[in-house]
């Protein structure tokens, strides 16, 4: 039986000091008990690599602090060996790879739907619960070899040490990815984050790093690794990270029925100038990111400035991996008076973003990935 060293942090109350779990002043917290917080974009359109201090954070029950001289990563299931590891075992004993990759949250630019339609009792996210980091760790490829893999095997489960209450119930968040993805390269136990240690609030002292999937599969405070036949029945897996068509509400819903979300969609939004947001009349500058999906990479990235009538490619100012997002910028001539400015992506697999909000809103407010639309007054 392995025996952890836990305890639970709440955030601070985020009036009283800002700083909660050492991030930045200016972040914005959208749930104060569990410090679900994003940076702004002005904060965040600084920096390519994020720092630890705007990094979003996005939490479901009390950060656990652990002690990593008793932690160890059980792996059980569909394996020919079980194996339990601690972290000296992960960080000396096996290959170390250092991967570059963008995380975002399924909520990402939720506010746009419920402005759409009401979409109760979920963290109202704009679009800042994304944030792109540098992980370090040993490839859950090389875990799972080590350990063998069982004929039938073909998802690879993680549940973490932090204690989520749901229904009447406690247990540690989860979820599953395909066994064919657990085996890319890129998919990583990570200790270290910008080359330094992992922070509590982002997974200390290990965490699933799955590059172009939705943040919560990638999950934090990792105690254990289960390679079984069928997707994970955790909580967030079975119930909670899934999507349904837009006639369908909490009242109607079958969640047995519910497509369960994996990987990220393709995505653009402006960030500057701000939604709202005054500019002089002339030559504008408008900037913003995109990000790809299924490990494609971003081809194009067209602006509007005529609401989607007409269209005009931007520049890439920035450019990462296929796991990463990247900066794009373009200078438009603005008349004085109201515009309404838009942006697209299209990818290296042709696919574009949709158009409208009504083709893809969901009653939980997931996966928003419509064209981006902010509108400005020139004077």
């Amino acid at each position: 039986m392995v025996v952890f060293s836990i305890k639970s942090i709440k955030a601070d109350n985020v009036t009283d000091r800002p700083h909660s779990f050492g991030k930045h002043s200016g972040q914005l917290v959208r749930d104060s008990e569990w410090y679900n917080s994003g940076p702004p974009p002005e904060l965040l359109r600084r920096e390519f690599i994020t720092p630890k201090d705007l990094f979003f954070t996005r939490n479901h029950g009390a950060v656990p602090e652990i002690d990593p001289g008793t932690f160890r990563l059980k792996v059980t299931g569909m394996v020919e060996r079980e194996l339990e590891l601690s972290l000296h075992d992960l960080q000396t004993s096996l290959p170390r790879r250092t991967v570059a990759a963008t995380m975002a949250c399924a909520g990402l630019r939720r506010d746009e739907l419920m402005a759409y339609r009401p979409i109760p009792g979920e963290v109202a996210w704009g679009a800042e619960p994304i944030s792109n980091g540098i992980w370090t760790g040993a490839p859950l490829r090389d875990v799972l070899l080590m350990a063998g893999l069982r004929p039938g095997a073909s998802h690879v489960e993680f549940i973490g040490l932090d204690q989520v209450q749901r229904h009447g119930k406690q247990f540690g968040f989860g979820g599953s990815i395909p066994l064919d993805k657990a085996l890319g390269q890129e998919v990583l136990l990570a200790f270290e984050m910008n080359d330094g240690p992992l922070p509590p609030v982002h997974g200390f002292p290990l965490r699933g790093v799955v590059p172009g999937c939705i943040g919560a599969r990638s999950v934090k405070w990792l105690s254990e690794i289960i390679v079984t036949d069928a997707p994970s029945e955790n909580y967030f897996q079975a119930h909670a990270y899934k999507t349904f068509p837009p006639e369908i509400g909490p009242d109607t819903v079958r969640w047995e029925t519910g497509f369960m979300l994996h990987d990220l969609p393709l995505n653009s939004v402006i960030w500057d100038p701000l939604p709202g947001g005054r500019v002089s009349a002339g030559s504008v500058t408008i900037r913003g990111w995109a990000m790809a999906t299924r490990g494609e990479v971003v081809e194009r990235v067209e602006v509007s400035a005529d609401g989607g009538r007409t269209w005009t490619p931007a520049e890439f100012t920035e450019r990462g991996n296929r796991w990463t997002w990247c900066f794009w910028s373009i200078r438009q001539v603005l008349k004085s008076g109201p515009h309404t400015l838009v942006v697209r992506a299209i990818d290296s697999a042709g696919q574009v973003q949709p158009d409208q909000l009504d083709r893809i809103w969901n009653f939980k407010g997931y996966m928003n990935n419509a064209w981006h639309r902010i509108d400005v007054e020139v004077v």
